[in-house]
């Protein structure tokens, strides 16, 4: 799980998630169009995220596709959130708010 939240911690890692969340199944040179980086770049941030399990990626003839595996994301869910009642987030939500934070 440490990976995934290391993963996520990356502002460009969550964009791509984004990406693929839209347009599951894109291969490099689509997910690099919506990012103003490098291949080789974008290419070190789907490692990661393989690295996570929250990218998957099949071959099809000479490209890679790459698809968004949600089950870890699941995972987090279920473990840290799920636990919590409604009620609990929305008190702890509104105190936030009140003390000034975002």
């Amino acid at each position: 799980m440490d990976r995934v939240f290391r993963a996520l911690a990356n502002p460009t890692r969550r964009r791509l998630l984004d990406s693929l969340r839209t347009r599951n199944g894109e291969t490099l040179g689509g997910l690099c169009a919506d990012l103003d980086m490098t291949r080789q770049a974008v290419t070190q941030h789907l490692r990661s995220l393989e690295d996570a399990n929250l990218v998957s990626t099949i071959r099809s003839g000479r490209e890679k596709l790459h698809y968004l595996n949600p089950v870890p994301l699941q995972e987090i869910y279920d473990r840290w959130i799920h636990k919590y009642e409604l009620n609990q987030l929305q008190f702890l939500t509104d105190l936030k708010k009140i003390a000034g934070g975002d």
